[in-house]
């Protein structure tokens, strides 16, 4: 047995589980993040997870998770509550939670399948590789991101009715209907609502439909008011009526098309027409006796998780602490190396041969360690690779475990906060700026030298890479881990340090995803980290081996599940950054 495991189930194992048979509510001014800072920094070391012993769910709003547990008790499974969670949170998470979006579902079923469905938006047929360049070929600032052309293909609502028509249990109306009554009724805002709309006022503005749902008499809504989206309702009513194809054959999809031609955008209603999902098979892999599974391409983050990992496996890092110097730079050396691979190599399967077998190959580790010196950084100028597109971090995570063992992990976006900040007519539902995920310009030299990602250049139909990351963990044939996050390119580590912190370093679901953190992604060539996680001693080592270190904010909001192997208790970890979630079992 890991050590690292045997220490954590130690803890899990003395006396009774604590069940969480109502969810407890959120906090009285629930915020939508926050910092590990001042007194914060040592409270996570202590903070006990949500415990059950039958199914969990874990989301950053706390209403959806009681939607998604209420489903579960009612005799739904993981998926049914997957899909309902979902549509929550496109109404109750606005900023992140979507319709107009799309994402990744990873699942293991109770009987041993592993699935991965791939509703990731698409380019619009219309679009070019230079469509975000002007007649110089210069990047235009703002193109990909505040304007019609930054919206590609949403694939959010094909992708829940085609997992849950699939796996699922219950009619789509079934599932969609707590989510329509928040709609339709409204739901009281809290602090942290409030902020994150009033960071957005000047996008509501911008089109009236989200100037008619989220202002209100032109200013944003204050704590303790009822937000009502009645156009939001009627959407989601024609979904559950129609299916997807009211959404992608109807009216809604010609109201899309009409503003976005208003507008100056590429969508038309073929774009909606011919959208597809695919199902394919997950990227596996191994780590001290664990089995890893994560999604493949267009996610980068299967594929970069896995490959740091083959790196990292030998190294000692129980021994080593968490929040070494040692364990911080081997980590941080094969992030190096994993992200210069990603940016190089991965982008759309439909597109691109992507060498996922070979990049998380025990060859390709080898290779990797043998270039990792113990008293020096690699500097990143020396390691190859390519520069991607930024991708926007206000992207949403939630994690399902239902009775029977079957786990279900979903990440999705819009991209960054409220997306692009559109709504068409009275559609009621932001729509992404998923296009600024693409490489803008590709095949210009950086100031390295380096060419930028080709293999993620914009074309038509296709879909762009991302770093989204929802993971299940198996032991002994069994769900031992679901875990994800929001957060950019940060997600990867994030989630790598999910696993790690409670595999080598021994911790409880709750300290695992609440611990300050660390992240490296080749270029910048520097590690940003959390206030908390370096000690003076160790930030002084890792400086004296050529590290620049760069403290920053908060990231993420990992919502985590862990399966006690030896008892079945589960523990749920809803992240100390998202107040406003909740863990919640029975």
């Amino acid at each position: 047995m890991l050590a690292g495991v045997t220490i954590l189930l130690a803890g899990c194992s003395g006396g009774s589980a604590q069940v969480a048979s109502t969810p407890p509510p959120p906090p009285p001014a629930a915020q939508s993040a926050i910092d590990l800072t001042g007194s914060q920094t040592d409270a996570w070391r202590d903070a006990p997870p949500v415990r059950a012993a039958h199914a969990m769910v874990v989301t950053n709003q706390h209403l959806a998770t009681e939607i998604g547990l209420d489903v579960l008790r009612r005799g739904g499974n993981a998926v049914d509550a997957a899909v309902a969670v979902g549509f929550a949170l496109a109404v109750v998470d606005p900023c992140c939670g979507n319709i107009g979006g799309g994402g990744f579902l990873t699942a293991r079923l109770a009987d041993g399948r592993t699935l991965f469905l791939d509703f990731r938006e698409r380019a619009p047929l219309a679009a070019t590789a230079t469509m975000f360049q002007d007649a110089a070929g210069n990047v235009i600032k703002g193109a990909s991101t505040d304007s019609w052309n930054a919206v590609a293909t949403p694939g959010t609502v094909m992708g829940l009715a085609e997992a849950l028509q699939r796996y699922g249990t219950l009619p789509l109306a079934k599932v969609m209907a707590p989510a329509i009554r928040l709609a339709r009724d409204g739901f009281v805002l809290t602090e942290g609502d409030v902020a994150i709309m009033a960071r957005s006022a000047d996008k509501f503005a911008r089109t009236p439909g989200a100037a008619a749902a989220f202002l209100k008499g032109g200013r944003t809504y204050a704590a303790g008011e009822r937000l009502v989206q009645a156009d939001l309702a009627a959407t989601l009513e024609a979904i559950a009526k129609g299916g997807p194809d009211a959404f992608y054959k109807g009216p809604i999809a010609q109201a899309v098309a009409d503003a976005s031609k208003a507008g100056g955008g590429l969508l038309t209603t073929r774009d909606f027409a011919e959208y597809t999902v695919r199902w394919d098979k997950p990227v596996t892999c191994g780590y001290r006796g664990l089995g890893i599974i994560a999604p493949p391409p267009p996610s980068s983050g299967g594929t970069t998780l896995c490959e740091i990992l083959q790196v990292i496996e030998p190294y000692p890092l129980a021994q080593w602490g968490y929040g070494s110097a040692d364990a911080t730079h081997v980590m941080a050396e094969a992030e190096r190396f994993a992200f210069a691979d990603r940016n190089e190599s991965l982008g759309d399967p439909a597109f691109v041969n992507n060498p996922v077998e070979a990049l998380i190959s025990p060859a390709r580790a080898a290779a990797i360690r043998a270039r990792i010196r113990m008293d020096k950084a690699t500097p990143s100028s020396e390691v190859k690779g390519g520069v991607p597109a930024q991708e926007g971090d206000h992207t949403t995570h939630y994690s399902v475990l239902d009775a029977s063992g079957n786990a279900v992990s979903v990440t999705y976006t819009i991209n960054y906060l409220f997306g692009s900040g559109l709504i068409a007519g009275k559609t009621g539902f932001f729509l992404n700026n998923e296009m600024d995920d693409f490489t803008a310009k590709p095949g210009v030299p950086n100031g390295f030298g380096l060419v930028q990602g080709a293999a993620n250049a914009i074309a038509p139909g296709k879909r762009p890479l991302s770093s989204m990351t929802p993971t299940i963990v198996t032991k002994d044939g069994k769900v031992f881990m679901i875990t994800g996050s929001p957060g950019g390119s940060t997600i990867i580590t994030t989630v790598l340090q999910s696993i790690v912190n409670v595999v080598d370093f021994g911790m409880n679901m709750q300290a695992a995803v609440d611990a300050p953190r660390f992240h490296h992604q080749w270029l910048p060539d520097q590690i940003a980290f959390h206030h908390g996680y370096l000690t003076d001693p160790v930030r002084a080592e890792l400086e004296a081996r050529g590290h620049k270190l760069v403290e920053q904010p908060g990231w993420g909001a990992d919502e985590a599940i862990l399966v006690d192997p030896a008892t079945g208790t589960i523990e749920g970890a809803n992240d100390v950054r998202r107040p406003a979630g909740l863990a919640a079992g029975y």
